[in-house]
């Protein structure tokens, strides 16, 4: 499978050599772990197995080192070292079963004392063992922290004057480690600090800090441009209620003008005299007459009683309560959907909590430290080297959420 050239990368030494030698940072972390205990155990080598592929390039070829299995028992017969069948099968167990598409490029050894330098006896162990070109031997002695790379490459191992360390999501190491954790526990011992690391680290970290900064921007935005288009439309309505108003106010005052120049019309003019019966008659004739036109009125103004009715209520308080009510069901059930979805997202994250952890691997949660996972995880603070240790952490302010820690 071809792989493409990782982009977070940390340059160790001088790499103008070929090919060029790419180690995940996990197994790095994994060849520190092997120096301690073979530095606290104070006898012997200790050994392992590289597990990667090489990539061919236009100009050279790439090997990428993404795993890295403990050799069961590496023995020393004289100056020679001696890798017998069965610490073979186990790796080959191992390599299967953790590393499914990897293939072993070569070994590592850390050993106190010993010159960084391999004899004849542990070139002809490598050319045996590893007779594929550019297959890579370490050699790290535990006490000094110094290290030399090698490559087989024409009929001999050739020293790389330097190597890459690339970071990225690797389970396959991160899970081999878990399993061997108990047997490569980490032991305190003293902090030496790798400025590009934190470097490195920190800049990951401002730049996570800068896109969520970015996103609670957006966010802010947009909450702002609803608000600005609620406010709107709520003015907009209130501009046609108010002119609703003015019109039923008009209306009303049209109908108050009519009725006293109608009230004025009937108790002008002259005197007559007249009959009983004609003052019957006109008395019942104006009285239809007046209910004709009070029918007529109506209806050429409907709004003379259902409107003042409609407009008072309807347009003023009424309209309001409207909007409320209509309102109401939705803010009703916002929270019910809110309450809902709260509840189901705390339980979700209730059910996290409880598992966080119980497998070995501790997933950062916001406004986590080392201290709070170390009081989480053991009841107390006195974890929080350890854990550091564990997971190759040179500054414990320097994690982020979602990062997965390996705990010892």
């Amino acid at each position: 499978m071809e792989r493409q050239l990782p982009k977070n990368v940390r340059q160790i030494g001088n790499v103008s050599d070929s090919p060029k030698i790419y180690v995940e940072d996990y197994v790095d972390t994994f060849f520190a772990q092997l120096c301690e205990k073979c530095e606290k155990a104070g006898k012997g080598p200790m050994g392992a197995f590289l597990v990667g592929d090489i990539q061919p390039g236009e100009d050279e070829e790439y090997v990428y080192i993404y795993g890295a299995i403990q050799m069961h028992d590496l023995k020393l017969s004289g100056s020679e070292y001696v890798i017998d069948e069965n610490t073979w099968k186990r790796a080959y167990e191992d390599c299967k079963q953790y590393f499914e598409e990897g293939e072993m490029l070569g070994w590592f050894v850390a050993h106190p004392g010993v010159p960084l330098i391999p004899e004849a006896s542990t070139v002809k162990l490598h050319k045996k063992s590893f007779p594929k070109k550019n297959t890579v031997f370490i050699m790290k002695d535990p006490v000094e922290k110094d290290e030399t790379y090698y490559v087989h490459k024409m009929n001999d191992l050739m020293e790389i004057g330097g190597h890459y360390t690339y970071y990225e999501k690797n389970p396959c190491m991160q899970n081999y480690m878990i399993s061997t954790r108990k047997k490569n526990g980490v032991f305190p011992t003293e902090t030496v600090e790798d400025r590009a690391a934190k470097d490195f680290r920190d800049m990951v970290r401002k730049r996570g800090e800068r896109q969520k900064s970015r996103r609670a921007g957006g966010l802010m935005y947009a909450v702002s441009a609803c608000l600005v288009l609620v406010l709107i439309v709520m003015g907009v309505s209130m501009i046609n209620s108010f002119d609703r108003m003015k019109s039923v106010q008009s209306t009303l005052d049209t109908l108050a003008g009519t009725t006293d120049t109608a009230e004025t019309q009937e108790t002008s003019g002259s005197v007559t005299a007249v009959t009983e019966e004609q003052t019957g008659d006109g008395q019942a004739g104006a009285e239809q007459k007046a209910g004709s036109d009070d029918t007529k009125e109506d209806s050429d103004n409907p709004g003379a009683d259902g409107t003042v009715a409609a407009g008072d209520n309807g347009t003023g308080q009424d309209a309001d309560a409207g909007a409320g009510d209509s309102a109401g069901p939705e803010t009703s059930e916002t929270p019910g959907s809110d309450a809902a979805a709260g509840g189901t997202a705390d339980g979700q994250a209730l059910t996290v909590t409880e598992g966080n952890g119980s497998d070995g691997v501790y997933i950062v949660e916001e406004g986590d430290t080392l201290a709070i996972i170390s009081r989480k995880m053991y009841g107390d603070v006195t974890h929080v080297d350890a854990i550091c240790k564990m997971n190759g952490i040179t500054d414990g302010n320097l994690i982020y959420v979602g990062q997965k820690l390996l705990l010892p």
